[in-house]
């Protein structure tokens, strides 16, 4: 009998290997990125088949603004175009879509738009994806204590700290971390929320990830026993 697959609430992907699907292709790294966005798409579908609560996305880090300017300026059209273009299907899907991150340097158009998504989606439920843009893991760490020393906060506790983060604090921290491509490091994502997540790193290219791919991330953390510091 095949062992029981334990899906996890939460995910986190980093998507990582658009540019080097484009190039070993002979073509445009933006080209990557394009397909990169359609397999967030099928990953979006597919979590939310298989019943994972919350999905969240590493699309555009704060380091990410150092890639050539036609690079970055494409990924801010991409992301704006294909906010208008989905609306639709995030609401008949019931999908809620949420951004973490600064929002002080995205494109005045791209930033419009994601806060419609946000507002449109807010009460959709089969699953909340958050799309981490200009998004790093210490750069929120800062604003949160940020936040609490101009609402005049003097002592910060852990559970303080947590209430001014980006993620709400009713999202559980991520149970499985994918990263894709074959690089094994976490690139200041997410550092606040997982300290007892699992790991797993694939050298498949994100824009090459489907629906088994994550069926088999699932499978090797299904396997796994999370002790959370404790002796069990």
């Amino acid at each position: 009998m095949a062992p029981k697959i334990k899906i996890p609430t939460h995910v986190a992907i980093i998507m990582d290997g658009n540019g080097r699907w484009a190039t070993n292709r002979g073509l445009p790294r933006i080209e990557g990125h394009v397909e990169g966005v359609k397999a967030a798409e099928r990953t979006i579908d597919a979590a939310k088949e298989l019943g994972i609560k919350y999905l969240t996305l590493y699309a555009f880090s704060t380091e990410n603004w150092y890639r050539p300017p036609e690079e970055v300026n494409f990924l801010m059209e991409l992301l704006r175009d294909y906010l208008k273009e989905k609306l639709p299907t995030f609401l008949e899907k019931d999908i809620r879509v949420s951004f973490i991150g600064r929002r002080d340097r995205i494109p005045k158009d791209t930033l419009e738009w994601m806060e419609k998504v946000e507002k449109e989606t807010k009460r959709c439920r089969s699953i909340e994806v958050f799309v981490a843009v200009d998004y790093g893991g210490r750069d929120e760490i800062v604003r949160a204590v940020n936040k609490i020393i101009k609402e005049g906060g003097r002592e910060i506790t852990e559970n303080l700290l947590r209430q001014h983060l980006d993620i709400p604090p009713y999202v559980e921290d991520p149970d499985l971390l994918i990263r894709t491509g074959g690089e094994k490091r976490i690139s200041n994502f997410l550092l606040w929320y997982i300290s007892y997540t699992e790991l797993y790193f694939t050298p498949v290219l994100w824009p090459d990830f489907n629906k088994e791919h994550l069926l088999e991330a699932i499978k090797d953390y299904s396997q796994r026993v999370r002790k959370f510091g404790r002796v069990k």
